[in-house]
């Protein structure tokens, strides 16, 4: 396994990560256990989770599965996105904060999370109130590091100013979509990172799986999101499903895997710390380790690059906002 320091920190996570995010809904407890302890054996040390994955049941079984290997993990979760239907059931307020992280230590069977992540950017509340709560947070050996999800690139160089002004310990990375469907990071956030020493850490990094080539046929395979959720289908456009085509076929040609090709190629995009890739079953895990042995020479690069050229611009795949 290869491993990275996360931005500027010291904190070293493998370059393959585990996305749980299907834990407790699309793989229930024995299955989501099995895929953690794979994961783990491999040489995975980066697990991702937030207070909201399938109703806080991934946070459990997480909590479950890391019993006697807690040592083994830097282990992240997020808070932020609405828990509840009163008024101060989402957010970035101190109140909110504070209440989530000790319900997410609970379920997670720890007295502290590695990387403490903001699930996405609160308007409403001042930049300076999250961020002393995260802070308090460090300082009470509760939190390790801090992180953003979903910022923009000024919120986020916003809360590095206030960061550094303040004294307070500041964010160390920030979680994007980002893959070869959707490269709109690399208009801002990517120079920021670079600029500013913040780590990346893509999600959707197989778009939902279109890159997987699982939509090249037209029709949801069973099982999949698109099958599942059918509010998926409204990003199965054409543009998507020609690129994840192309991807396909340029993986044969390396003879390998369009999963893996797709995440070897996030892994040498610059600023990219750890790649998370989510799985239902043990099988997906180790096909998703096969990125790591991808041989990504100049031509296919400059191929890859060819192809998916024209997501650099327009919308981005997925965003999450309050």
């Amino acid at each position: 396994m290869k491993y990275n320091y996360l931005g500027k920190s010291g904190l070293q996570v493998s370059a393959l990560g585990l996305g749980t995010n299907a834990f407790g809904k699309r793989a229930d407890q024995e299955a989501s256990i099995r895929i953690l302890h794979t994961a783990l054996d491999a040489g995975i040390n980066f697990i991702d989770t937030a207070n909201i994955y399938a109703g806080t049941e991934s946070e459990r079984i997480i909590g479950l599965a890391l019993t006697g290997r807690r040592h083994d993990v830097v282990l992240t979760t997020k808070a932020g996105l609405p828990r509840g239907e009163g008024p101060n059931g989402r957010g970035s307020s101190r109140r909110h904060l504070m209440a989530e992280l000790e319900g997410s230590l609970q379920r997670l069977q720890t007295d502290y999370v590695d990387l403490y992540q903001i699930h996405t950017f609160d308007p409403h509340t001042p930049l300076d109130e999250t961020l002393r709560a995260l802070d308090d947070m460090v300082r009470a050996g509760k939190v390790r590091y801090i992180g953003a999800s979903n910022y923009a690139a000024w919120e986020l160089m916003k809360a590095l100013g206030i960061s550094e002004r303040q004294g307070y310990a500041p964010y160390v990375s920030i979680q994007s979509c980002y893959s070869l469907a959707d490269r709109t990071p690399e208009r801002e956030l990517i120079p920021l990172c670079l600029d500013q020493g913040v780590g990346m850490i893509p999600y959707f990094p197989l778009a939902g799986g279109i890159l997987t080539g699982k939509y090249s046929g037209g029709d949801a395979p069973a099982g999949s999101r698109a099958e599942t959720d059918p509010n998926f289908n409204r990003f199965l456009s054409g543009e998507r499903l020609e690129l994840g085509r192309k991807v396909s076929e340029l993986a044969a040609e390396a003879g390998t895997t369009p999963t893996a090709l797709s995440l070897a190629w996030l892994m040498e995009q610059p600023a990219v710390a750890t790649v998370i890739a989510g799985a239902t079953g043990t099988e997906q895990v180790q096909m998703n380790l096969r990125s790591l042995d991808v041989p990504l020479g100049p031509e296919l690069l400059a191929r890859l690059e060819e192809a998916s050229r024209p997501f650099r611009s327009g919308e981005p795949f997925a965003v999450y906002r309050l």
